[in-house]
């Protein structure tokens, strides 16, 4: 008689062989993909570039030789400070889902961060490091409004008070789960996160702190246009890392976002020069780079939703918008936003923000316009408070404002005792 295994001894077998020989069917397969943590990871390094040395270099061309280093000190410390606060509770406060203006304590530290944490199909310490590249560039980019005269520490103590304040739940509200993430809001890469928010606060900060000396009455121009092209070439490059890098991975989402990136960017380069040679007779270096960021932030929130030809419409509007806020507007109010924050920054990301909704391409849920405009106002509302908020906290502290001598002399000599220039 021939032996035989029993029915139920060969689905042990078979089911032990299969545990020890394929364990993956039984266990959870890691879902990092290696080609979106490497995507990921460049484009971490490029939305760094655009504060390092991007936006330090388009911001100290912009101003007068003797502070040109101020501008760049400042970009590169807010860089170090922004970075920390980011791992000690920014992400935390961010990222969590307590409610939904705020996140929450509970990730302080990152102490809930393992080697094996993970977001999507990247290692979760990807997705965090490609996040505190944006908390460094926002306040970054508020510097330009009050630039030239405010005190080192003030700003400091502002853009660090701010990003708690302001940055932190707008992040929550837009990405993390909160208001605007119920509302159905389309925010791609931070039209209202990053540059309203920060054009808001760059606008309530210029005000604040007062006009600079001259202002009005003496010519305040650039020392320095080939820095200028440069800071804005290099924005240019590392902003394809800031909105396809949004679409979280090496993907068709991200391949869309960079194609309409620079499309837009296009758009709005040749309107802007378009609008100067014929109201001034010349088209202007300085002119070409200021539409080109113009494009660059009014496509942000739009970069992952809309098409080539919305993306057209984006940059050609936001350029024409843009241009005369900073030229127009801003003479006739007066106000002293030395390197025009709130009216390329500010009304480029308004502008981006609303036509994002009108401008859905097709196969992608849009939001209404409508919600769009509730969260530009709720965001312009957010940002200017906390930025009363924290000038006030600095004034009281530190003072804003650097002596009129100092101020002749140049922030380079007077705050950091260097010179960006020798003879």
């Amino acid at each position: 008689m021939t032996n035989r295994i029993p029915p139920i001894g060969t689905a042990i077998a078979v089911l032990s062989f299969l545990t020890l020989s394929t364990p993956s069917l039984f266990a959870q397969e890691a879902t990092i993909d290696t080609g979106d943590t490497a995507w990921m990871m460049t484009s971490t390094a490029l939305v760094l570039l655009m504060t390092l040395p991007g936006l330090a270099l388009f911001y100290g061309g912009l101003v007068r030789a003797k502070n040109v280093l101020s501008i760049l000190m400042q970009c590169f410390v807010i860089a170090a400070v922004m970075s920390l606060l980011w791992v000690i509770c920014g992400y935390s406060f961010s990222a969590g889902t307590s409610c939904p203006f705020f996140g929450d304590a509970k990730n302080l530290m990152l102490n809930q961060l393992t080697e094996d944490s993970v977001n999507g199909t990247i290692p979760e310490s990807v997705w965090i490091m490609f996040q505190m590249t944006f908390v460094v560039i926002t306040p970054a980019l508020m510097v330009g409004a009050f630039a030239e005269r405010m005190k080192f520490a003030a700003v400091l103590i502002f853009t660090l008070i701010w990003t708690i304040l302001s940055y932190f739940p707008v992040w929550h509200m837009a990405w993390g789960g909160g208001l605007f993430h119920e509302w159905g809001v389309l925010d791609f890469a931070g039209g209202t996160v990053v540059h309203i928010n920060a054009g808001i606060a760059g606008l309530i900060a210029c005000i604040f702190v007062g006009k600079r000396t001259g202002y009005g009455s003496s010519e305040l121009h650039p020392h320095n246009v080939p820095f200028v092209l440069i800071g804005a070439a290099l924005l240019w490059v590392g902003w394809f890392g800031f909105n396809a890098g949004s679409a979280a991975g090496a993907n068709a989402s991200a391949g869309y976002a960079m194609l309409v990136t620079q499309v837009a960017t296009a758009a709005a380069v040749l309107v802007w020069i378009a609008l100067e040679w014929i109201l001034l007779g010349k088209p202007t270096a300085v002119g070409a780079a200021t539409g080109a960021v113009a494009g660059l932030v009014a496509v942000t929130p739009a970069s992952g939703t809309t098409d080539v030809t919305g993306a057209l419409i984006i940059g050609a509007v936001s350029s024409l918008l843009c241009y005369f806020c900073a030229t127009r507007l801003k003479s006739a109010l007066k106000y002293d936003d030395s390197l025009d924050v709130f009216g390329v920054h500010g009304v480029g990301g308004i502008v981006g923000a609303i036509l994002t909704g009108a401008l859905v391409r097709e196969g992608v849920e849009g939001a209404s316009v409508w919600a769009q405009t509730k969260s530009v106002f709720v965001t312009i509302g957010w940002s200017a408070v906390a930025a009363f908020i924290a000038l006030f906290i600095a004034k009281i502290t530190v003072g804003l404002r650097v002596k009129e001598s100092s101020e002749e002399v140049g922030l380079d000599s007077s705050a950091h005792g260097e010179s960006g220039y020798t003879l």
